[in-house]
């Protein structure tokens, strides 16, 4: 059973299709083992996104992630990472495949939804930034 890390963004926060998106992982052989909602501090979030820290985009996603709540998710089930990242789609919303969460709910290439970790090693990093081992069920 591999676990995966997946965020809700505040763009589909925002829009309140926090369900759908829920939805679409567990019909999608997904299992939610760990979730919270939070707005992410910037030190927390400059820290998720330090592969980025020299890219000219940087402080633009930083202040999209920190401009309203968010949903924090570990995904568990059969190959978690290659089934949430074809769950969600493309980065850019508009060459996203048709009911993908990104072609359904992303306004952008910025936002664009949902983050999915993009490995088993960034899995494994991104969720102990966000996720205490107590608070993921082992399912």
């Amino acid at each position: 059973m591999e676990k995966t890390f997946s965020i809700i963004k505040p763009n589909a926060v925002k829009k309140n299709v926090i369900g759908d998106i829920i939805e679409k992982f567990e019909t999608s052989g997904l299992t939610i083992a760990a979730a919270k909602m939070t707005i992410l501090s910037k030190d927390k979030c400059e820290l998720f996104y330090a592969e980025h820290k020299e890219r000219p985009f940087f402080g633009e996603l930083v202040s999209f992630m920190t401009s309203g709540p968010v949903m924090l998710l570990c995904l568990a089930g059969e190959n978690a990472v290659l089934k949430n990242r074809e769950i969600m789609g493309a980065t850019d919303p508009k060459k996203a495949a048709p009911g993908t969460i990104r072609a359904k709910h992303g306004d952008s290439m910025g936002e664009n939804a949902v983050h999915g970790s993009d490995s088993p090693a960034s899995a494994t990093r991104e969720l102990a930034i966000f996720f205490d081992q107590h608070e993921i069920c082992n399912l």
